[in-house]
């Protein structure tokens, strides 16, 4: 239903005004109409982008001018889940589920686990071979996010021929898998067991 169709629907059973096609009143509910109809993908895309779970551009920026970090992140979908962690963070953050929800807000998978002695945490990043692209931010971010007085211990892991000769004991079983050098050096199965 166009906006004139609305209008005329809205104001016809007043009974006071003369709705019928080319007359007066019909022709400014049509201006009133036109106007209304062009306007109405710009108003739905400025309801999209304020709501945090559909925003897609400026409303992503809009939400991270409010926070002291933005999120390292390459989609908006990662963007939008790593704001919503960072816009959980309190004063109660400070369980591990908690610390590892609010680490969610670096924008990649990051994890901390408590180490063995009071006050000191190891974060990981299960799903990046090596050391992060854009660590120096993220390591910013997450000190920031961690209580002050926690000990922060960053744990990076790479693929040694060992855990690889687990997965794939020849190339033409990595070949079989779809595997590229590249993506045999990154794959990440089971990184935290030993590889011994």
């Amino acid at each position: 239903m166009s906006f004139e169709e609305y209008l005329v629907a809205l104001l016809r059973p007043l009974g006071v005004y003369d709705l019928r096609e080319g007359t007066i009143n019909r022709g400014e509910l049509a201006a009133y109409g036109v106007q209304l109809d062009s306007r109405e993908a710009e108003l739905d895309g400025t309801a999209r982008e304020m709501n945090l779970t559909t925003a897609q551009d400026f409303g992503l920026e809009m939400i991270e001018a409010l926070l002291p970090y933005r999120p390292v992140c390459e989609t908006a979908a990662q963007r939008r889940a790593a704001l919503a962690a960072l816009l959980r963070i309190g004063g109660d953050s400070f369980t591990p589920e908690a610390i590892n929800d609010t680490l969610r807000g670096c924008g990649l998978n990051v994890r901390a686990e408590e180490g063995g002695r009071p006050g000191y945490v190891k974060v990981y990043f299960p799903d990046v071979a090596g050391i992060p692209e854009g660590f120096d931010e993220l390591r910013r971010i997450i000190e920031e996010i961690l209580p002050s007085h926690v000990d922060v211990t960053y744990v990076f892991w790479y693929n040694t021929w060992n855990m690889v000769a687990r997965r794939h004991p020849t190339f033409g079983d990595a070949w079989a898998a779809g595997l590229s050098w590249y993506g045999l050096a990154i794959e990440n199965d089971g990184w935290l067991e030993d590889p011994a």
